[in-house]
């Protein structure tokens, strides 16, 4: 009696074309390369002279605290054990959530700091759901963001208040959601952030590759945020800040478009004197937590699928959370 060994199937083996940052560089190279024809003429343009200064101003303010999260994220996946980070994280998820959102009060950094720092947690074994908490209170809740708003909103202590817990009830609140309904989002957000070669990376190799990898993102993001600031006029918020509901909307997508740093987004929602306090409060809590760019480098950091889920998740939590925090203490 012969038995015949089965064929191995390959079709898994066979390398897939994947459109990944190096390509998506390589194509916007050619396609500026052909197109310079028509480009050098608007260089000289006002509109586009704004467009480049406001996206270097977006890349200069973000790019320090990106790489002091690379570099935090460098030393979590090289020197951080997961021996160590069972001591610091409490074993239960639904605690871990609110510990981790009481972390960002420790950790004073911008939200483009945050991503990769939340990736190597992912990687060095903390439950998804609450490294995602510390990735949306790092930015809000530490001291510098509160001293900002504090000296944007002379005062008006209840507005640094106010930031303070819509913030946090946003982190917490995401994570626990996610927990409680995001339990096949979060494995493959698992199996995403893991990569098993970090801890074998040298802390510069570390460094290195999470750099090379946010930066193309968070320069994507900045190059979306100028488009908008430059092309679409004042006057068209302007409009509609005397109608509540609108108004809380307009700063909300305002919040998500612009792509200011949590340390300096007090001082532009102070200049929105036309709208209510509650709206600005939906400003300041909306953008640390989810911009533009932080969605493109959640995207490239965890995978399209989760952005598509995550973000407007993030976004109604948020706006809800302010909106609720706001009529209280507003």
């Amino acid at each position: 009696m012969s038995t015949k060994t089965p064929e191995r199937d390959t079709t898994a083996d066979k390398p897939g074309f994947r459109l990944g940052q190096t390509e998506v560089v390589a194509v916007v190279l050619l396609v500026i390369l052909l197109s310079q024809r028509w480009l050098l003429p608007l260089l000289d343009h006002d509109l586009f002279n704004t467009w480049g200064t406001i996206f270097v101003a977006i890349v200069v303010q973000s790019a320090p605290f990106l790489l002091g999260g690379v570099l935090l994220s460098a030393v979590i996946s090289t020197f951080l054990s997961e021996k160590a980070l069972s001591r610091i994280v409490p074993k239960r998820p639904a605690l871990g959530v609110p510990v981790a959102g009481l972390a960002g009060i420790g950790l004073p950094g911008c939200e483009c700091a945050a991503v990769p720092v939340t990736n190597s947690l992912i990687r060095r074994g903390v439950t998804p759901a609450v490294a995602l908490t510390f990735l949306l209170a790092a930015p809000a809740v530490n001291p510098a963001v509160l001293v900002s708003t504090a000296v944007a909103f002379p005062g008006q202590p209840m507005m640094v208040l106010a930031r303070f817990l819509a913030s946090l009830i946003t982190a917490v609140g995401v994570g626990w959601i996610m927990l409680a309904r995001g339990k096949l989002l979060l494995e493959r957000l698992t199996d995403l952030g893991r990569d098993e070669h970090a801890h074998e990376r040298s802390f510069l190799g570390n460094v290195s590759h999470d750099f090379l990898h946010a930066s193309g993102f968070l320069v994507l993001g900045a190059m979306l945020a100028a488009a908008v600031n430059t092309f679409v006029p004042r006057s068209v918020v302007n409009t509609v800040a005397g109608q509540a509901v609108l108004g809380i909307a307009t700063l909300a997508l305002f919040a998500f478009i612009v792509a200011l740093c949590s340390e300096s987004d007090a001082f532009v929602a102070a200049s929105f004197t036309a709208f209510s306090d509650t709206a600005r409060l939906v400003f300041l809590v909306v953008g640390p937590a989810m911009d533009i760019k932080l969605a493109s480098m959640e995207a490239g950091q965890f995978g399209m699928g989760f952005a598509l889920r995550f973000v407007p998740l993030v976004i109604i939590t948020a706006v809800a959370s302010a909106v609720g925090v706001g009529w209280w203490l507003l």
